[in-house]
């Protein structure tokens, strides 16, 4: 059963949810600040980066952004906060915290 997201808010009946582990639509992630769920954030710290890029593709939530071949600042809306980008990185650019 497929459900139009677009119609899933805080007074959604619960005869419009979709069923568990079903897909709703393609490319829904923009529509979800998924970040909000993390208990700890990485720490971009400028000065370190080398510009590598290795921590870019290692990132399963696309959230560290390329812009003119550097890497810029992180997604927060979207980071789960994994720490994957954390062990990629050779210069100890990112650091993790808890989030405030």
């Amino acid at each position: 059963m497929a459900t139009d997201i677009s119609k899933l808010g805080l007074k959604a009946k619960w005869q419009d949810l979709t069923e568990g582990m079903s897909i709703a639509g393609a490319g829904t992630s923009a529509d979800f600040m998924t970040g909000e769920w993390s208990s700890t954030k990485p720490v971009f710290i400028e000065e370190n980066c080398k510009q590598c890029l290795l921590c870019v593709p290692v990132c399963p939530d696309s959230c560290i952004p390329v812009h003119d071949k550097k890497r810029a600042a992180f997604d927060y809306d979207h980071c789960k906060g994994c720490g994957i980008c954390v062990k990629a990185c050779p210069f100890e650019a990112i650091t993790m915290e808890g989030v405030k």
